[in-house]
């Protein structure tokens, strides 16, 4: 049985890799993480691709109350919502010690999935800092590139080895891996135009998104999302980004479509968007953690030039 007890964060946060090779590794591993808590009397979310949720449940043959399951392939389509889903059952749970496995990256992500992954892995760190709380993440060496278990060693302050919890030298600072995962984002095939907008031409941003919306095969409530989520992130530009912006809209090879607003913004908060904003705050970056909700994906690119947010929806 696996115990991850040993604190490496200020309050007891704990958050190490497990790295496994085959289901029979998966299932021992999580499997021993998922009865200590229960033991434990410790709440349980359990988060991971639906093939696993499967067979995990069936191995386990626990009571279905005991334990919170999440098929990660949903929760975690777009990396940028899982951070805030974690908190909530971490927030529902005060005052407790929080179990959660999450699996945020498996075969078959796409490279911009992978790398937003990875930096929702880095921020986990910061975002928990000072909570009594163990998150247990699982990762397929067989399946996924080297780069990404490499990546994990950073991301992760202690790696699950031969049942024992332990420092990772690779461990780096959030801020350096969120660096790492701030290339240049690749343009789309073809010229695709420019739509500027200042104070005031919110209407016309909006109007211009949905005609264009009406050449693409996204469904009524998708085109309906997509619009929403280009007059978020345009309101963002012209309350902090300087007061005007730009808008690109493309269709992709994958049977999607992405918006991208550029302006002259800067993002201080890395977790903005991430985490579910007050209520009571005046400014908790609701757009956009409205946007993280709305779109399949969210990459977003801040330099000394300005920010780039880039919204993706499948038309599925």
């Amino acid at each position: 049985m696996m115990n991850v007890s040993a604190p490496t964060a200020p309050g007891g946060f704990v958050h190490p890799a497990l790295f496994y090779r085959g289901r029979a590794e998966y299932l021992a591993g999580v499997g021993g993480f998922v009865r200590a808590a229960l033991a434990a009397g410790e709440p349980v979310l359990v988060a991971v691709p639906g093939p696993r949720l499967d067979a995990l449940r069936e191995s386990l043959d626990v009571v279905a109350a005991e334990v919170t399951w999440a098929d990660m392939t949903r929760l975690g389509r777009n990396p940028g919502r899982i951070l805030a889903a974690l908190q909530d059952f971490a927030d529902r749970h005060a005052g407790r010690a929080a179990r959660i496995v999450g699996e945020p990256i498996w075969p078959g992500r796409s490279q911009a999935e992978v790398l937003e992954a990875t930096r929702h892995e880095a921020l986990i760190n910061t975002a928990f800092a000072g909570r009594r709380a163990t998150i247990l993440c699982p990762y397929d060496v067989l399946g996924l590139p080297a780069a990404v278990v490499s990546d994990a060693r950073r991301t992760h302050p202690t790696v699950m080895a031969e049942g024992e919890n332990r420092l990772s030298p690779e461990y780096a600072d959030a801020s350096a891996v969120c660096a790492g995962c701030d290339g240049p984002l690749p343009e789309p095939d073809g010229g695709v135009p420019r739509f500027a907008y200042a104070c005031g031409e919110l209407g016309e941003v909006r109007a211009y998104t949905e005609t264009w919306a009406r050449g693409t095969a996204l469904s009524t409530g998708r085109r309906g999302d997509l619009i929403l989520a280009v007059s978020e992130a345009a309101a963002n530009s012209l309350a902090h980004g300087g007061g005007s912006g730009s808008l690109r809209l493309w269709n992709t090879a994958g049977a999607g479509v992405v918006a991208e607003i550029r302006d002259d913004g800067h993002l201080p908060d890395p977790l903005a968007g991430r985490r579910r904003p007050s209520l009571a705050s005046v400014d908790g970056g609701r757009g956009l953690w409205m946007i993280h909700q709305l779109c399949d994906l969210v990459e977003i690119r801040a330099s000394d030039s300005g920010l780039t947010l880039r919204m993706h929806m499948t038309c599925s």
